[in-house]
């Protein structure tokens, strides 16, 4: 590998993920602030990106390479800051790999000595830097919410004891390069040309390539869970519940409401929920006509990302709460009780709706909500069309016209259903139902 040169100063390098465009989005906007520390310290932002120059055949790749091509968002770099885009150079690299790009970038840290290494917080960058800098032997600063130059210092500024307080942190005296994982929407990206705007390929001779580890397969992330910021009902869970366990029933609660999930930063440290579904100020922002937040504080950082929602409704213990002073509606009460009887309202609300439609075939264009009901409640159990069908003793064809409001199922369908969601019948049956309903039993 050639040694790349920075005489011009001190040099930020951030780390290119080509794995997607929302993930090569991450690390424009990190350049962002790459570029403010590089200027702080008058040198360059410049951008590692992995791939090949030659064409590697795709039966070589499986499906497994990355999704962008390495020369148009070398480009696309230099179009938004970069002042340098080094492109290493090994038909090895066309699929991403944690291990295999470490030791290809350490050995280039090691040789080229920037002052900086910054990554974007995703489970793939966490891993990368994590061995690049133990391969380097170099300090590693995680999660930043923001960086700064203090004399010759890189100060990071990081969330710290479960989120409760924002720490300063730095490296230690006499380092020579330091690597961070830095929260990519503290930032945006900027439209601003790099200088000199260099493109430069740096051939790696070899990879090393494990043998005991291969990689199987990689797929998109489900289209689902890229909607939070389009959703019509968002359900956020804050630290205020604890445990991954009582996370679970603000998954719950948006299942049934036919909702998604959002999260405080303390879940998403405690690895309860995706960083993807961070809402606030280093998150997303979110504008639902129902937002429901559960266990939240109400701090700043948060309530960013949440004041365009048209109805909030709050849920806390602490009645002197900041989130009450935002929400529409408080209660005041304790989650893991409150949660499951909500829950369970709404599972009978839903099958009262269903149950007040009459027997027979009913139009799509009826909008009677059936099939969405339905939806919505096999969402809440987990269950596939199939897995749903066999609980009910239907078949997946019918289960399908039934989501596809095609027909409306008879009651004995509904008291299967109920039976599947563990609720009695006799709190959504009306009381001129029941000698049918007792009829259907025996």
């Amino acid at each position: 590998m050639a040694i790349m040169g920075n005489n011009a100063g001190p040099e930020i390098w951030v780390i290119g993920d080509l794995r997607s465009k929302r993930l090569f989005g991450f690390c424009l906007n990190v350049l962002a602030k790459a570029r403010q520390l590089a200027g702080s310290m008058s040198g360059k932002a410049s951008v590692v990106l992995m791939g090949s120059s030659l064409e590697v055949p795709r039966n070589r790749t499986r499906g497994l390479r990355a999704s962008l091509s390495v020369s148009s968002s070398a480009e696309e770099c230099i179009a938004h800051g970069a002042d340098n885009v080094y492109i290493f150079d090994n038909e090895n690299l066309v699929i991403p790999r944690a291990d295999t790009y470490a030791a290809v970038l350490a050995k280039a840290v090691l040789r080229s000595g920037p002052r900086l290494v910054l990554l974007p917080v995703t489970d793939f960058g966490r891993d990368l830097a994590a061995r690049s800098a133990r391969i380097s032997n170099a300090g590693l600063i995680s999660q930043c919410m923001d960086l700064r130059v203090e004399g010759e210092r890189v100060v990071a500024k990081c969330h710290s004891y479960n989120g409760d307080i924002m720490a300063d942190i730095t490296f230690s005296d006499g380092y020579k390069t330091g690597f961070a994982t830095v929260q990519p929407n503290a930032f945006q990206a900027v439209d601003v040309k790099g200088e000199p705007g260099a493109v430069k390929w740096v051939r790696v001779n070899h990879v090393d390539m494990p043998e005991r580890i291969n990689l199987l397969s990689r797929s998109a992330e489900p289209e689902k869970q890229q909607q939070l910021e389009d959703a019509d009902v968002v359900v956020v869970g804050g630290a205020g519940l604890h445990s991954h366990d009582n996370f679970s029933l603000v998954r719950d609660l948006a299942a049934v409401l036919g909702g998604e999930v959002g999260a405080t930063r303390p879940p998403v440290f405690q690895h309860w929920v995706g960083e993807e579904r961070l809402i606030g100020q280093t998150g997303k922002t979110v504008r639902p006509n129902l937002l429901i937040s559960v266990g939240t504080s109400g701090a700043v950082q948060y309530t960013a990302g949440i004041m365009e929602a048209k109805t909030i409704v709050a849920i806390n213990q602490d009645k002197n709460s900041p989130i009450f002073q935002v929400a529409n509606l408080g209660i005041v009460g304790d989650a893991k009780t409150f949660l499951p009887l909500l829950i369970s309202k709404l599972k009978q609300d839903a099958l009262r709706k269903m149950a007040d439609v009459k027997q027979g075939d009913v139009k799509a264009d009826k909008g009677n909500g059936f099939g969405k009901n339905v939806r919505k409640l096999r969402a809440f159990q987990n269950y596939s069309q199939e897995a749903l069908a066999k609980v009910t003793g239907e078949t997946q064809a019918f289960i399908e016209k039934v989501e596809n409001d095609e027909i409306a199922p008879p009651v004995g369908f509904l008291l299967r259903l109920a039976g599947a969601l563990k609720v009695d019948a006799g709190m959504f049956i009306q009381k001129e139902e029941k000698p049918i309903v007792r009829n259907l039993r025996s």
